[in-house]
């Protein structure tokens, strides 16, 4: 069985006939070639899939795609403007907060979620922000020292 859905993608409307059983994950991959939103464990483990549904941080490979009708779908890739990258991503580049950056568009996902929440986050907030991401390579200090940095006087 198939539906027919329409959701704001990106703030740009998708309107799409997806199966049933899709995940979120591989419509966003397969059907809209959207790569950055990454397919880590495929279990909502790891948090390489996370996007922001309707501003809420949430695993992609753990959402059924009809699921999201009428909703506001945020990836990774909307997170740039017409002015380049936002200050977090340009923040992950200069703190080195990313190495092979597959964790990456999942946890500027989640961080993005608590700038949203949280005037000025404490590091509680940005420890359970990131909690339930799986990252190998940078020990975490470099994505805590980023979100610091692109928040600026927040903190």
């Amino acid at each position: 069985m198939s539906k027919k859905i329409s959701f704001l993608l990106n703030k740009k409307v998708i309107e799409i006939k997806v199966a049933d059983q899709m995940l979120l994950v591989d419509l966003l991959r397969e059907e809209l070639h959207l790569t950055g939103t990454h397919v880590g464990c495929a279990y909502g483990v790891c948090g390489a899939c996370t996007v922001l549904i309707d501003g809420v941080a949430i695993r992609s490979c753990l959402t059924f795609a009809p699921q999201i009708d009428g909703a506001e779908v945020e990836t990774v890739e909307g997170l740039s403007g017409d002015e380049g990258p936002s200050p977090i991503q340009i923040a992950m580049s200069e703190c080195r907060g990313l190495q092979c950056g597959f964790c990456t568009p999942g946890l500027l996902m989640s961080l993005v979620e608590l700038t949203r929440r949280a005037d000025k986050p404490s590091d509680h907030e940005i420890d359970d922000a990131i909690e339930g991401h799986l990252c190998r390579c940078t020990g975490y200090t470099g994505i805590v020292d980023s979100f610091k940095k692109a928040l600026g006087d927040k903190l």
